[in-house]
């Protein structure tokens, strides 16, 4: 906040007079053009630094070689053996969970009086409204649903990366800071989700923004990012928790009364998921609808963690799934070992809030029959990139090894992925 009274305001600040008119003016003035847009385009790339720059042409380079391998996988891995003709273009994106966000955003949750009452219901209010909206609102602008799914997640992940980046030199003083957690993050495992319609670009386009700006103590910034990111999936609650108690922390510190005024700000994420219980009770009766959807849909029934750690350890090595199944529940096992490595660290770093995020995310994935999408989850752990970029900086030898394993893991989820193999 400025301490310059209003006399003593910049010049810069003040209006500035007419031009007199002269005699030698051949005539009445001609009123400026606006500027082009193209203006307000190069104003914005000016607010980049050389290394956000650095950071948006890795996030392109990493698109450009994703787009490629989906182009060639729909060649060499067709939906039918012996197939003479490619998969159109688009289709390796349209998997899964792709799917039931554009028969929410086509069609809405309850069409023609359907619901969880009819059978053979597909549990759609399981997902929540940010992501389906914002698809129908593009979509009008681009005809095709896939293609309008795939341009909000390019977008939403430049944001997200940019945002990432910017955390990651907010808590790391070396110039390659950044850079480094940027390409961690992006050739990580599950990486291929990002640019896919999915929810998790465009819920770390708000979580990330919403994070730096609480780093930055923008409390009201950081609560409505943090509403919005509640639009989009559960974890926002999760990342509330950790932006009110960055709050808590920050207020006891400063012993200032007047850093309390803000503390109303960290009510308003709740609000986005108590409407949207609300218009699903309106529909179903039921207040807890969508998690009574992921219970039906996804086995989310609560199960104690070392139940759900046994059902996983059954499912990837009691020879009770078929291989494709094993396997991944081999990788639900080593990502929750990874979140719990990742919690202690940020325990005994005394990084209470980071902690609290990832703790809550742990036991929402962790006390279901079995774990079900924690290798994704590892995406919404910043703190997990931003550890990796820090030890790779200290021991140039991690990051020859990450990226050595990394790698091919990456290659081989995208593949399953685009190729429709990934749930099994």
């Amino acid at each position: 906040m400025s301490t310059l009274s209003p006399g003593l305001r910049p010049p810069a600040d003040r209006p500035v007079p007419p031009e007199p008119r002269t005699s030698a003016s051949p005539g009445p003035r001609i009123p400026a053009s606006p500027k082009p847009r193209a203006g307000r385009f190069r104003r914005a790339a000016a607010r980049l630094t050389p290394a956000d720059r650095a950071v948006l042409w890795l996030y392109l380079l990493t698109r450009i070689s994703l787009w490629i391998t989906a182009h060639f996988a729909r060649w060499l891995f067709p939906a039918r053996p012996g197939a003479r003709e490619a998969a159109p273009v688009l289709a390796p994106f349209q998997r899964w969970d792709a799917n039931h966000y554009l028969h929410i955003a086509r069609d809405g949750y309850f069409p023609a009086g359907a619901g969880p009452w009819t059978s053979g219901w597909d549990n759609r209010e399981a997902f929540f409204p940010g992501y389906p909206f914002l698809l129908r609102a593009v979509h009008t602008v681009v005809p095709d649903w896939t293609a309008a799914g795939l341009l909000i997640s390019f977008v939403a992940g430049a944001v997200a990366v940019l945002a990432l980046a910017r955390i990651a030199r907010a808590y790391m003083p070396e110039d390659a800071a950044g850079r480094r957690t940027a390409a961690l993050f992006l050739l990580s495992p599950c990486a291929v989700f990002l640019a896919v319609g999915y929810t998790e670009a465009l819920f770390l386009a708000f979580a990330l923004p919403a994070w730096l700006a609480a780093v930055r103590h923008r409390w009201a910034l950081a609560a409505v990012l943090t509403a919005l990111a509640t639009t989009v999936r559960v974890s926002g609650l999760f990342l509330a928790a950790a932006i009110a108690l960055l709050f808590v922390l920050t207020a006891r510190e400063k012993r200032d009364r007047r850093s309390w005024r803000a503390a109303g700000w960290m009510l308003l994420p709740a609000l986005p998921p108590a409407a949207y219980s609300w218009y699903l009770h309106v529909y179903t009766g039921d207040w807890m609808a969508w998690k009574h959807a992921q219970e039906r849909g996804w086995y989310r029934t609560f199960h104690t963690p070392w139940e759900a750690w046994a059902n996983t350890w059954n499912g990837a090595f009691g020879h009770t799934q078929s291989t494709g199944y094993a396997l991944m529940y081999q990788a639900e096992l080593l990502a929750m070992l990874v979140g719990l490595a990742l919690v202690a660290v940020l325990l005994y770093r005394r990084r209470w809030p980071e902690a609290l995020y990832v703790a809550l995310s742990l036991w929402a994935l962790g006390t279901s029959y079995w774990y079900t999408s924690i290798p994704r989850a590892t995406l919404l752990w910043w703190p997990l990139w931003i550890g990796l970029a820090a030890l790779s900086l200290r021991r140039p030898w991690f990051r020859t090894a990450y990226l050595s394993v990394a790698a091919p893991v990456t290659t081989l989820v995208a593949l399953t992925f685009l190729t429709g193999r990934w749930a099994g």
